[in-house]
Order: structure tokens, then C-alpha cells, then sequence
């Protein structure tokens, strides 16, 4: 059955870049619905004629919040991204050792996945086939260099194994992060305190027991 989109009292705010949808429908509505057809079908293979069955509405109406396809797509994605990015300005990311700051960015990112799940998701799967999935690419890199970057100054403090390359590291953190979005549902149980708790605990102390 197709889902309509919610009606809300007052015209959604308007945004930077974006344009006023029109009245009776809700804009992040319409994306959380883009983004899980996106997901089920993937990007490529869905068409705004898919959309707007699902939505339960015209293309037309569509095209009253968003350009097209694309648009939806780098609202997505920035959504995720943003979100990471915001980590890495955080207090407890910027300030103090940097094993202590690695260790935040790391727990504070599983927190956005799970927050931001159908978004970090669609973001992971991003292949770099348009111009939207590109500059999303380049945007992982950046992200990508931030940490590397945090463990490279672990590494150099004494505070990190120094025979594994930092791009490596941070590659297999991220590696382990990421790989929520594969099993992780939020009606498990699971809370992202809990999530980020065990990544932290596995990723920073390891598996093997100490002496008692």
C-alpha cells in the first residue's frame, strides 16, 4: 500500500538551497520515503514514477518540494554527512589526547548511525555513478582523513601500536562501525549507548581477557 505523506499544520521552514514544499505535505516525510525505496531498490534503479507510488501522490507534487531525484539524494546524503562532520567539531573531539579524541569520534559516530540509520546506510552504499554520489565520495575521504589523521598523532603520543599504517587503522575502525547498518535494528534492544559501549570497548581494549 502506498504511504501518504504526513500533513502538517504550518509550511515546513525553509532552508538554504532548498525550496518551500507545498502546503499540506512535510519534506522530511517525503525524503524518509525516498530514502527507504532508494534502499530497497537502490538509487539507480528507481524512478520518480516509483516515488510517487509509493508516496501515494503525483510526480508533480513531488517536483513542488524537490528538483528531482537527485535532489533527494544529496539531502540524503548531507544529512548523514553533516551529522559525522559535526562530531569531529565537538569539544571532546578537538581538545585533550588524541587517543581520547579517536575514541570519541569512534563512539559518537556509532551514535549518528544508529540515530541516523536509513540515511547513514544509503550513504554507505553510494558507488560514485553521479555527480550527487561524487562529491558524497569525496565528503567520506575528507571524514576519512580526520581520523586518519587522529590516529597518526595516537600513534605518534606513544598512546597506539605504531606497526599498523594509520590509514589502515582508521580504515578497520570505521570498517567495524560501518558494519552496523548490515544487522543493527533499532527494535532489538540495542541502544546507541549500548552499540557505541561494545565498539569502543572491542576496538580500544580488545577481545583477549587480562590477568586478574
Amino acid at each position: 500500500m502506498a504511504e501518504p505523506i504526513a500533513s502538517v499544520p504550518t509550511a515546513p521552514t525553509a532552508r538554504p538551497g532548498l525550496r518551500r514544499g507545498r502546503p499540506g505535505y512535510d519534506r522530511d516525510g517525503l525524503l524518509r520515503v525516498a530514502v527507504e525505496v532508494f534502499i530497497e531498490r537502490g538509487y539507480d534503479g528507481t524512478s520518480m514514477e516509483d516515488l510517487a507510488a509509493r508516496l501515494g501522490i503525483s510526480k508533480s507534487s513531488i517536483y513542488h518540494h524537490v528538483s528531482g531525484k537527485a535532489e533527494l539524494l544529496r539531502l540524503a546524503v548531507d544529512r548523514a554527512l553533516d551529522a559525522l562532520f559535526a562530531v569531529t567539531t565537538e569539544p571532546e573531539a578537538t581538545t585533550g589526547r588524541a587517543i581520547d579524541r579517536l575514541e570519541h569520534v569512534v563512539r559518537r559516530s556509532v551514535e549518528v548511525l544508529v540515530a541516523e540509520l536509513p540515511y547513514v546506510t544509503l550513504l554507505l552504499r553510494v558507488r560514485g555513478n553521479t555527480p550527487v554520489e561524487r562529491e558524497a565520495l569525496r565528503r567520506r575521504r575528507d571524514f576519512d582523513r580526520v581520523v586518519t589523521d587522529l590516529v597518526a598523532e595516537a600513534e605518534a603520543a606513544g598512546d597506539v601500536r605504531p606497526d599498523v599504517d594509520p590509514a589502515l587503522t582508521s580504515r578497520l575502525l570505521f570498517g567495524l562501525v560501518n558494519s552496523l547498518t548490515e544487522w543493527y535494528r533499532r527494535d532489538g534492544g540495542l541502544t546507541g549507548r549500548d552499540l557505541a559501549d561494545a565498539v569502543v570497548t572491542i576496538a580500544f581494549d580488545g577481545l583477549r581477557r587480562g590477568p586478574e
